[in-house]
């Protein structure tokens, strides 16, 4: 049996991390996982999927840099407890945390799941992963988009591995369940055009100026949508992260009042379960980021809603332009409402679209398949004589728009 341990920053979030917990615990792997908290939204899952729980904070300290001693301390007192043959970390943060205090004492393989690409896009972080790496450190890129920007940052190729994050592809619903229009009074007759995510503040020190989901521009094109469009209601489901999540949060409300009025109607959070079955409420919806990996827009896919997505990161997998919904460049609200707009005045043809990005959705994220990717890549790295589990490929998809 291989033991591994899984290391989280939070117990609120990642619940892809959990969920692909609960498929490798079915296939005979003994997980652990280290959290900050036993109380937390995502800590249920990782009771359900089997892991045995370990209260450690990992994350790297930047508010209090003076706790990283007693934090590294605490790491390698976990690690000697478990005694894992393979640490599986999921953030940069805890990555970081893991190299700093194990570093070259131990020689058991450290994996680095990358779950989004922004640090990569950024020289100075992007040079912290990379360089504070040694021989007991590897990569697996969820997208292929990251994997192709750790091979352009020079990441030794060996060391590099791709594996999409697996998704409860069965969880999602595709006929509607009104949960959230009786909630929010959105009547059958009006068309709800939004998107479900965290509202993540602007990154100063990375030169944002609006949050890392572009909520603002989302909220500027529905604007000019419901001008346009008297039976469109926009809605926008999800509360703050961070520290700053309440005031960030009633910024993006303030600016929703300011140019649509009482036409877009933002929920605050919904627990996960809700979520789930949210989404075919929503006859489209759009997710436009300044970094994505394949969130976002994977979700809606699942559930068979046509979906607009920003030409950035692992998205363009995921969304075929023409072929599994519409790809539109970021930070442009006027295009973004156009895009709106076709969709939702070319019904059928947009239906039709989505049902061939459920089938892609379902291909690419099948945690079956990805927890498999994963068993083989640690058998890869516990012993080099068992085969590298070479990438996924499917058959790419041609967008109609370019025959």
């Amino acid at each position: 049996m291989i033991r591994v341990l899984h290391v989280v920053k939070t117990a609120n979030g990642a619940f892809f991390a959990a969920w692909q917990a609960e498929q490798l615990t079915r296939r005979g792997v003994e997980v652990h996982v280290a959290l900050p908290s036993s109380q937390g939204k995502s800590v249920p899952e990782w009771i359900a999927g089997g892991a045995k729980m370990h209260v450690v904070a990992t994350d790297f300290p930047t508010r209090s840099p003076w706790r990283l001693p007693e934090i590294c301390r605490d790491v390698r007192r976990l690690v000697a407890e478990i005694s894992p043959d393979i640490i599986h970390s999921h953030f940069v943060g805890t990555t970081l945390v893991l190299r700093l205090a194990l570093g070259k004492r131990s020689n058991i393989p450290r994996v680095f799941q990358v779950p989004g690409p922004l640090h990569l896009e950024h020289g100075l972080f992007r040079r912290l992963d990379l360089e504070s790496a040694d021989e007991h450190d590897y990569w697996i890129g969820s997208s292929r988009y990251t994997v192709a920007r750790y091979l352009r940052a020079g990441a030794p190729p060996d060391r590099l591995f791709l594996s999409y994050y697996g998704w409860p592809t069965s969880r999602f619903p595709t006929e509607r369940t009104h949960i959230l229009r009786r909630r929010f009074g959105i009547s059958d007759d009006q068309l709800a055009v939004g998107n479900m995510n965290w509202m993540y503040p602007p990154k100063y020190y990375l030169g944002q100026f609006v949050g890392l989901k572009c909520h603002e521009d989302v909220i500027d094109a529905l604007a000019i949508v419901t001008r346009r469009r008297a039976d469109v209601v926009g809605l926008l489901v999800g509360g703050g992260w961070g520290r700053r999540a309440g005031r960030y949060e009633e910024r993006l409300r303030a600016r929703a009042r300011k140019v649509a009025g009482d036409r877009i109607k933002m929920t605050g959070y919904v627990p996960i379960a809700m979520a789930f079955q949210a989404w075919p409420d929503f006859d489209c919806v759009v997710h436009v980021p300044l970094s994505e990996n394949c969130g976002g827009v994977l979700e809606p896919l699942l559930a068979g809603v046509p979906t607009i997505g920003g030409d950035v990161g692992g998205i363009p997998e995921l969304v075929v332009d023409g072929t599994t919904g519409t790809l539109v460049r970021t930070r442009r609200p006027a295009e973004l409402a156009e895009a709106i707009l076709e969709v939702l005045g070319n019904p059928e043809r947009s239906r039709s679209l989505a049902a061939e990005g459920q089938k892609r959705a379902r291909e690419l994220m099948d945690p079956g398949r990805t927890a498999e990717e994963l068993v083989a890549i640690y058998r890869h790295l516990l012993n080099a004589s068992n085969p590298r589990p070479q990438p996924y490929e499917y058959s790419p998809l041609v967008s109609a728009n370019a025959k």
